[in-house]
C-alpha cells in the first residue's frame, strides 16, 4: 500500500511501510530477539506485497524513531508488553503524535489504555456484562473507607489496574462469619487472600492487607478494581480472541484442581483448550451485539487490531447461565501457540490501511 501526501514544504511523499514496535529484552522474546508472533505477521504482510519492518523503541532514539515512522509509515502495530517498557508515558505520547499526523494506530494509545486498564470494567458496569457492585478506587482514602463495606456482601476480588499474569489480583474472603446485621467489616478481622499469579494463600488482618494494597493505588495510573468473586471460575475462564470486530477463536482456561485455585494463567497450572467461536455462539453473539455500546463507553476509538475479552460463567436470577466480563487486553496480545493466525492478522491490517488510503488519497 502507498499513501501519498504533501509535507510542510509542498513536496509529494510516498509512505509505504507498516511498522511493528517492539522493545529489546523481556521474557516474551524468542531466540531471534523478537516476540515469537511478530515476524510471522511481518512475513505474512511481505508475502502479500506490503512492506513491513520491526523497530525497537528506545527512549534515547525517540526523536529519530518518530521522524522515521512519520515520514515512512502508513500504520504502526504496537507489540510491546507494558511490563517490559520503562518509559511507557513517553512511548504513548509518541504514538499520539504519530496518530495526530495521520499514521494509523493499531491501536491508538488511548484505546490501549481504555481497553487494557482494569477500570474499563467500572465504565461498563451498567451493561449486562459487569456486576453493578463493581467499584474503582483511585485514592487510598476511598479504598479504605469503601472496601470494608463491600466485603460484607461476600467474597471479593481486588485487581490492580495494569497488572498482567495474575500479579496483584487477589481473592479476599473472611475467615470468620460476620454478624447478620453487620454493615462494615472490622479492621482487625482475619481475611484469607489468594493471589491469581500462582494461587498462593496468605492470611492477614484486614487493616494490614489494605496497607499492603496501597502500592497498587499510588503512582501513575494507580488504582484498584473491586468486584464480586464468581465461584464458577472453577469451571474455567473463557477468552475470546478478536481481530477488530471479528471473533477468531475461544480459549477455555480451566484453573488447577487445587481447592484455593482460581487463576486461569498457565503459570498457575491452568489447562487451556482452543475452541471455535461457533462452539460458544451464545457468548459470541451476545458480546458482538454490545460492541457499539462498549466502544462508545470506552472513548469511541476504533477497535484494537488484536484484543481479547475474558469471561466467567455466572448464574442469573432465573437460574440461567450468564457471562460476566472479567477483563480485556489489547496492549500486546500474543498468539504464539497458533502462529498460523498471522495470516488472518495480515489480511485485517491490509483491510484497515486499504480503507485509510482510500479516504486519504
Amino acid at each position: 500500500m502507498i499513501k501519498v501526501y504533501s509535507n510542510s514544504k509542498g513536496v509529494v511523499v510516498m509512505k509505504t511501510k507498516v511498522v511493528f514496535f517492539e522493545v529489546q529484552g523481556g521474557s516474551d522474546k524468542w531466540l531471534n530477539g523478537y516476540r515469537k508472533d511478530t515476524m510471522p505477521m511481518v512475513d505474512a504482510l511481505k508475502k502479500r506485497g506490503q512492506d513491513a519492518e520491526v523497530i525497537f523503541f528506545d527512549i534515547e532514539k525517540r526523536d529519530e524513531i518518530f521522524k522515521y515512522v512519520k515520514d515512512n509509515a502508513i500504520a504502526y502495530v504496537s507489540r510491546i508488553n507494558p511490563g517490559n517498557l520503562k518509559h511507557e508515558a513517553e512511548y504513548f505520547e509518541m504514538l499520539r503524535e504519530l496518530c495526530a499526523l495521520g499514521v494509523m494506530g493499531m491501536p491508538h494509545p488511548d484505546a490501549m489504555i481504555g481497553y487494557g486498564a482494569k477500570d474499563a470494567l467500572v465504565k461498563l458496569r451498567h451493561t449486562s456484562l459487569v456486576p453493578e457492585d463493581t467499584y474503582a478506587y483511585y485514592t487510598i482514602d476511598e479504598f479504605k473507607s469503601t472496601f470494608p463495606k463491600s466485603l460484607t456482601g461476600g467474597e471479593r476480588v481486588l485487581k490492580q489496574n495494569r497488572g498482567s499474569t495474575g500479579e496483584g489480583i487477589w481473592r479476599v474472603q473472611l475467615v470468620d462469619e460476620l454478624a447478620a446485621d453487620a454493615t462494615v467489616v472490622p479492621l482487625d478481622a482475619k481475611i484469607k487472600c489468594t493471589e491469581a499469579k500462582d494461587n498462593h494463600v496468605e492470611y492477614h488482618e484486614l487493616s494490614a492487607f489494605m496497607d499492603f494494597c496501597e502500592q497498587y493505588i499510588v503512582g501513575a495510573n494507580g488504582m484498584l478494581v473491586d468486584m464480586p468473586f464468581l465461584p464458577r471460575i472453577k469451571e474455567g475462564e473463557i477468552r475470546l480472541l478478536m481481530l477488530r470486530d471479528k471473533p477468531i477463536n475461544v480459549v477455555h482456561k480451566k484453573p488447577a484442581e487445587d481447592a484455593d485455585a482460581f487463576s486461569a494463567t498457565l503459570f498457575s497450572g491452568a489447562q487451556y483448550r482452543y475452541d471455535s467461536p461457533e462452539e460458544w455462539a451464545t457468548l459470541v453473539h451476545g458480546f458482538l451485539a454490545q460492541l457499539p455500546e462498549i466502544t462508545s463507553l470506552l472513548g469511541g476509538y476504533d477497535l484494537p487490531l488484536i484484543w481479547t475479552a475474558d469471561f466467567i460463567l455466572d448464574t442469573d436470577e432465573n437460574g440461567q447461565d450468564q457471562y460476566i466480563l472479567g477483563e480485556m487486553n489489547c496492549s500486546c496480545v500474543g498468539f504464539t501457540s497458533q502462529l498460523e493466525l498471522a495470516e488472518d492478522v495480515a489480511e485485517e491490517i491490509l483491510a484497515c490501511i486499504g480503507m485509510e488510503v482510500e479516504t486519504a488519497v
